[in-house]
């Protein structure tokens, strides 16, 4: 697959898919510049001629910290982007509309490299006057992109985008209480339970909250030895979830028992930013971090197919039979898949492509957006 080096030229740690985009690989990189003015890259990966493309939005609020994008309009995308007012630096949260003309996926790069970026529509703050630094912003996953929740400081702020999402009105919140540094650094929102509950880390902690009455539902005390960065539910298996951290290692969990983890990987030498589940096959882990390795991972054991592949009776004519019995009595073993070196600085992102489940991007602080593909010996494996 195609190496893309430095194809953004600027410091980079916010990555996301371009969520409501089904059909065409595509993913929004956000930059991190201090010298210049901010955009958003608009990666587009046609992966029959194995080309990257490239478009670029001005963001000129500031550097952007997170990117994520609706799960409902493929022209809509947020960012926490950092804002100095009175000296002091406010990380800001805001809602924005791409152009029309570059909402949908499969675009070329433009032939004029001094083509003028274009800019993006606010559509509008999430206000955080009273509240902090926004951490993160997370939507509604299947939601229609008018439900999202923001992390500010130790506030959780469930919004309402109204009028066309030029409106955000705050419908509900709740704060972290008790002593020390309590601030979110990232969440994470169910797809389960009718999408009434989100995960959030907070320093070593990992706690579920009710969207319904923003109650606290769980909390796991000690996740890990040092700060977690980053949290993941599994796509099909309602209770489970995954975090990493500081302390270089991956967790997982069945949230109706907290007391320790289900498994636990130590591959990473460095702290883990970014654990993601396939949406598809959640076997798949991908993990990021500033070890500058990309590792894919095969959690089978603990997945919704831990005998392999469960194949219908019907399809299986008698001399398999014997065969598909014999596999289904132990469990498969976990590995790592595959590690992956292109990178040379932390790895602060990885995401798995919405409309291509075996294709991942990953993304380095020097600007290097890397685009992979699952083994196809796997993929194989994994449909057979």
């Amino acid at each position: 697959l195609p190496q893309s080096p430095k194809v953004l030229g600027l410091e980079a740690r916010a990555l996301t898919p371009q969520t409501a985009e089904t059909d065409a690989i595509r993913f929004l990189v956000g930059t991190q510049s201090l010298k210049y003015d901010n955009q958003i890259h608009i990666i587009d990966f046609d992966d029959e001629n194995n080309i990257i493309n490239k478009n670029v939005l001005l963001h000129q609020a500031g550097e952007i910290w997170h990117i994520s994008a609706s799960p409902a309009d493929k022209g809509v995308l947020a960012t926490c982007y950092n804002r100095t007012s009175d000296s002091k630096v406010l990380t800001c949260a805001a809602v924005w509309r791409m152009p029309k003309e570059l909402e949908s996926g499969s675009h070329e790069s433009p032939d004029d490299s001094s083509s003028t970026a274009q800019t993006l529509e606010l559509l509008c703050h999430l206000d955080n006057t009273a509240h902090g630094n926004m951490a993160c912003v997370v939507w509604e996953p299947m939601g229609d992109g008018k439900k999202i929740i923001s992390l500010a400081d130790n506030h959780i702020l469930l919004w309402d985008l109204q009028e066309s999402s030029s409106q955000a009105v705050l419908a509900s919140s709740a704060s972290l209480e008790g002593k020390g540094q309590l601030r979110f650094t990232s969440g994470r929102w169910s797809p389960h339970h009718n999408c009434t509950q989100v995960a959030t880390a907070s320093d070593t902690t990992l706690r579920g909250w009710d969207t319904r009455n923003m109650s606290q539902i769980y909390c796991i005390e000690n996740a890990h030895g040092q700060l977690v960065r980053d949290l993941d539910f599994n796509p099909n298996k309602q209770y489970y979830l995954a975090s990493c951290g500081d302390d270089c290692k991956v967790k997982f969990w069945d949230t109706r028992n907290v007391t320790e983890p289900v498994k636990t990987l130590e591959e990473h030498s460095h702290w883990v930013w970014n654990v993601r589940y396939n949406h598809s096959h959640d076997q798949l882990v991908l993990t990021g971090s500033s070890d500058s390795r990309v590792i894919l991972s095969n959690m089978v054991s603990i997945s919704s197919e831990p005998f392999g592949h469960l194949v219908d009776d019907d399809d299986i004519s008698d001399q398999e039979d014997h065969r598909s019995e014999e596999k289904s009595k132990e469990p498969l073993q976990d590995n790592v898949i595959a590690t992956y070196e292109e990178h040379e600085d932390s790895v602060y992102a990885v995401d798995w492509s919405s409309a291509d489940p075996w294709l991942f991007a990953s993304l380095s602080y020097d600007g290097r957006l890397v685009i992979n593909r699952v083994p196809r010996a796997l993929k194989y494996h994994i449909l057979l």
